[in-house]
């Protein structure tokens, strides 16, 4: 049976039993005051009737008033129970729609808030979460797959040039061919460190930030003198629980866009941990052009360049950088805050929970 069904045989059953019921105290509690025998005439022409004349008086017109109870209980039941699963219904047609792969119909459900409403509500904004996230997951396939094409399109393109000229440098002909096979490489590897990073497929460990930032910049001071970027690295001891190769994966990631993505003379990175009561934080601020608010909101997506999705065939990075930083913090319970730096620049703030919340540890300042 159905639920209505169910429900009315519910409502029809606790009707018809209130009025037996009631029937039934109403018959015990009067007719047992009337002797069951014959009574007297005291005045002519006239019928006073005992017990049982009123039983068999009584017994038709209770037997009308049952089959009234029944029908009006049946039929008002199926009016309610048609009223209450009204709001499943739409839920259960939105859960279709859902299923069908329509993830922008809302349950929009009106009235006061009640469990139904509340179930309403919960069940758009799972429709909002899902539909936000399919459109993220579409865009970062798209991307993802011009992304990838770029270098064999590339590299395709390279060697059909290579076979309409046999004279073409051969050296130079190889060392192009590396560079587009070094990038394809290093695109596949981030999307890799991405996937990895969203399955949270990873062990747990106990790590010093200040000690893995100290690392990521030694390896990155080549390329910071390349770019003639100074950088300045300190701060406290900042423990936290993760994965090492992942966290420091993300610092590199942070001191390495701090330095690409810079000024082109007399650049500055600051690199700084801090351990504070309830998480600890590593900080990331570089001198740099202007960037508005709206476009820093932007940053963690992936693929996204700082100025606009590009994607020309001669473009550095994959744009990947800051969208590895959020998916890593994120899988430690992490987070990552993106601010404008005042004069110029981006200032990058990962926090990360603390292994021990409560045991206050002073933070050094900037």
């Amino acid at each position: 049976m159905t639920a209505r069904m169910k429900l009315t045989l519910s409502y029809a059953g606790i009707v018809v039993v209130s009025g037996v019921l009631l029937l039934a105290v109403v018959g015990f509690f009067l007719l047992r005051y009337v002797p069951d025998v014959q009574i007297p005439q005291l005045l002519p022409d006239t019928f006073i009737p005992n017990r049982s004349d009123l039983l068999r008086a009584f017994g038709p017109v209770a037997a009308m008033v049952l089959i009234v109870l029944i029908v009006i209980g049946w039929a008002g039941g199926w009016w309610l129970a048609g009223r209450m699963l009204a709001p499943l219904n739409r839920i259960g047609y939105a859960a279709q729609l859902a299923a069908q792969g329509s993830l922008s119909h809302r349950v929009a459900l009106e009235g006061p808030r009640d469990e139904f409403r509340d179930l309403a509500d919960v069940f758009d904004s799972m429709l909002d979460q899902l539909e936000q996230n399919m459109a993220e997951q579409q865009r970062f396939a798209a991307n993802a797959s011009h992304e990838l094409r770029t270098p064999l399109a590339i590299s395709q393109t390279v060697l059909e040039v290579a076979r309409v000229d046999p004279e073409r440098d051969v050296d130079a002909l190889i060392d192009r061919l590396q560079e587009v096979n070094a990038r394809a490489i290093e695109l596949t590897e981030a999307l890799l460190l991405l996937s990895r990073a969203d399955r949270r497929a990873f062990t747990r460990e106990s790590v010093d930030l200040s000690l893995l930032a100290e690392e990521a910049v030694e390896s990155l001071l080549p390329l910071a003198d390349k770019w003639a970027v100074t950088i300045d690295v300190g701060g406290d001891a900042a423990h936290a629980v993760g994965n090492a190769s992942l966290l420091q994966q993300l610092i590199t990631n942070l001191v390495h866009n701090a330095i690409v993505h810079n000024v082109s003379e007399g650049g500055a990175v600051t690199v700084r941990t801090h351990s504070l009561d309830q998480a600890v934080a590593v900080v990331v601020e570089n001198t740099g052009p202007t960037l508005s608010p709206a476009l820093v909101a932007t940053l963690a997506e992936p693929f996204q360049r700082g100025v606009a999705r590009t994607h020309d065939d001669d473009h550095a990075g994959a744009g990947l950088g800051l969208a590895i930083v959020q998916r890593i913090a994120q899988a430690h319970e992490g987070s990552l805050v993106l601010t404008p730096r005042v004069g110029g620049g981006l200032n990058v703030t990962v926090w990360l929970p603390h292994p021990h919340p409560g045991l206050y540890a002073p933070a050094a300042s900037a």
